[in-house]
């Protein structure tokens, strides 16, 4: 790379590109942005011999047989097209399916439907994947029923499972129709080129455009003995995805993405990457300073065990006190200041080796007793189909409003695959941590999730949150239902990606009374907690939880998280002392003097008595101006008061 070639875009760095028949168009763009474009082209469309399933379809279509017909790719509608009018040799296959409930997924099949005159009934907006067929399928106006009824799928090469599994799931007869399969270049020497160019450092960019590029380029790594060996280099590479369907199989290969565009083309995916390029580039360049090179050798666990954290949660004897805090990576740091100045707080959430720069930056700056994972415990909204930005000033803002059970009944069920983000940073904080730190995960606890849906962001009085709760509690119950059920795919996800504990936080459930938390919460927090994976502490913390503590114990957890507005003392006496219990500084206290501080650590520390299983924390998460050196002098008054 030749850093003067210029001073914009890629700067003379070299993009590998698998795009094939838009290849030439992207490269052109590429080097317009100061980039050496490498193009490998990495598949080629084989139109299937003999027509036989499109055959079929065609008899099936002209008996009235077929009731929908999906159209995944442009190439792919006009393969069908071209086939249905040689095999039956007029227009009667055109004709019955402009009578036919069409669903486009995109512009490029619209178009070539438009040329045939062919409706489109439905049109699947961005990202185009098998998820928004789906939710276009069941918000249809039309209230579009498919029990029973036939749904033809124009294949495109690598047909998504899941969108079959879930429309027989909805009853329906899935008919597939292949037209064209994609096959490996006939001449592979430009995807060799590009895979030893990535293995040796002279491609720091990679581009993406299709999940079947990413299978096809490990094929040939693993038919030239370079599979492992292109994982590992990829780890140095800037990657860009051209979306969520790209990205997952770019995780489920071992790799990671950097970067995906607004928009799931490839205009944007080039012109978007080249204004962040050099802060990407940098980024991956950090990442491998932090994480070791053994990352993917899972540390031991047993160095961890009997750490004071560790120890705490099973109410073991401890030689001090542990103290994490929540919110300790955050704005009163300047080293996430300087990240966010470049990224929005969602975009950081996404990024697993910016996820693990933060996290490991701000445990061992501190020198806290364990790690939290920077995450949000809103990433699940978007998963089940509602929209989600964070406003300057504003907090989160939720839209897709939920007001109804029809509104809950349209929510999709939570899938892992959207949140692989927040596993791969569990991964590669895991392996830049010290091996005796441990790692906390977290999620928010059903009603809180709940709250932030209901009311579409923050709220003071959760009026639509107990409009609901109070006026259609079996609509209520339906929606926590599904936040439950997708809770325990979470958390057991992040116990299975490496962390050591996790924490549920039911940050709002305060706003509730007793009665109303044991008829209305109760019940499915307890399901999540009892449904997580053995063997791994559990964390329960809620704030105004004082009249409730009871009720709290009750629906788990092995330790028991409170806040400021309660005696450390009484509260623990209240739930019982075979749990262990967690806080509970007021996060305000942070901004006294530091003799002051020392006061206040002491006298929880007396509350406490010396029990075993007192993990010492704030009431709640550490306010934007704490001062740093406040904060790191906690964590060292609580070592040295509480050292036995």
């Amino acid at each position: 790379m030749n850093p003067s070639t210029t001073t914009i875009g890629f700067a003379g760095a070299t993009v590998a590109l698998f795009e094939s028949r838009m290849g030439e168009a992207m490269a052109k763009s590429i080097a317009s942005h100061g980039g050496v474009p490498l193009p490998a082209p990495a598949m080629r469309e084989v139109p299937l011999a003999g027509h036989a399933p499109v055959a079929s379809f065609g008899q099936q279509l002209l008996a009235g047989q077929i009731d929908v017909l999906i159209c995944l790719t442009g190439v792919g509608a006009r393969m069908l097209l071209e086939a249905l009018t040689s095999l039956f040799a007029d227009d009667r296959c055109v004709a019955a399916l402009r009578r036919t409930t069409v669903v486009a997924r995109g512009p490029k099949p619209i178009r070539v439907l438009k040329e045939y005159g062919i409706p489109v009934t439905l049109s699947v907006p961005e990202p185009n994947t098998w998820q928004e067929i789906l939710q276009t399928l069941d918000f249809d106006e039309r209230s579009l029923n498919l029990s029973g009824r036939t749904v033809a799928i124009q294949e495109h090469g690598a047909m998504p499972q899941l969108l079959i599994e879930a429309l027989q799931a909805r009853g329906a007869r899935v008919l597939r129709v292949p037209v064209y399969r994609w096959a490996l270049p006939e001449d592979t020497q430009p995807l060799e080129r590009a895979i030893r160019a990535m293995l040796d450092g002279r491609a720091p960019f990679a581009l993406f455009t299709n999940a079947v590029q990413v299978r096809h380029v490990m094929d040939c790594a693993r038919g030239l003995g370079l599979e492992e060996r292109l994982r590992e280099a990829c780890g140095r590479i800037v990657i860009g995805s051209i979306g969520p369907t790209t990205s997952e199989e770019l995780y489920v290969q071992g790799l990671h993405v950097d970067f995906e565009p607004a928009h799931g083309k490839m205009g944007p995916l080039i012109d978007e990457l080249a204004r962040c390029a050099a802060a990407l580039l940098e980024a991956r360049r950090v990442l491998q300073r932090v994480v070791p090179k053994t990352a993917a050798v899972p540390q031991d666990r047993s160095r961890r065990v009997q750490s004071p954290f560790l120890k705490a949660c099973r109410r073991e004897a401890a030689p001090v006190t542990p103290i994490w805090l929540m919110r300790q990576a955050g704005r009163y740091m300047q080293e996430y200041r300087e990240i966010r100045s470049r990224l929005s707080f969602l975009e950081l959430c996404k990024r697993p080796e910016l996820v693990a720069e933060v996290t490991v930056t701000a445990a061992e700056r501190l020198g806290a007793d364990a790690a939290i994972l920077f995450s949000d415990i809103l990433v699940i909204v978007e998963p089940l189909g509602l929209g989600l930005e964070y406003n300057a000033g504003e907090g989160p803002v939720i839209s897709g409003p939920v007001t109804s059970g029809a509104d809950i009944d349209q929510l999709r069920e939570l899938a892992l695959e959207p949140l692989e983000f927040v596993f791969e940073g569990i991964r590669q904080t895991r392996a830049a941590l010290r091996p005796e730190l441990p790692l906390i995960g977290f999620a928010g606890a059903p009603f809180t999730l709940a709250s932030y849906i209901l009311e579409g962001g923050s709220s003071k009085l959760f009026l639509e949150t107990k409009r609901l709760m109070y006026a259609d509690p079996g609509a209520w119950h339906a929606l926590m239902e599904k936040i439950s059920r997708g809770l325990v795919r979470f958390l057991n996800g992040q116990i299975a990606a490496g962390v050591d504990a996790v924490q549920l936080f039911d940050s709002w459930v305060g706003c509730l009374s007793p009665h109303d938390y044991r008829e209305f919460v109760l019940p499915h927090t307890q399901r999540v907690l009892q449904g997580l994976n053995p063997g791994v502490p559990i964390i329960h913390f809620g704030t105004g939880t004082a009249a409730f503590l009871r009720e709290l114990r009750q629906a788990g957890g092995d330790v028991i998280g409170v806040d400021f507005r309660v005696s450390l003392q009484e509260a623990w006496r209240t739930i019982g002392y075979d749990r262990g219990i967690q806080g509970n500084l007021d996060p305000v206290a942070l901004y006294a003097p530091v003799p002051v501080i020392r006061q206040q650590v002491q006298r929880i520390l007396d509350e406490a008595a010396g029990r075993p299983g007192h993990i010492f924390n704030l009431g709640h998460g550490i306010l934007p101006t704490t001062p740093v050196d406040h904060v790191r002098a906690l964590v060292d008054l609580v070592h040295e008061l509480s050292r036995r």
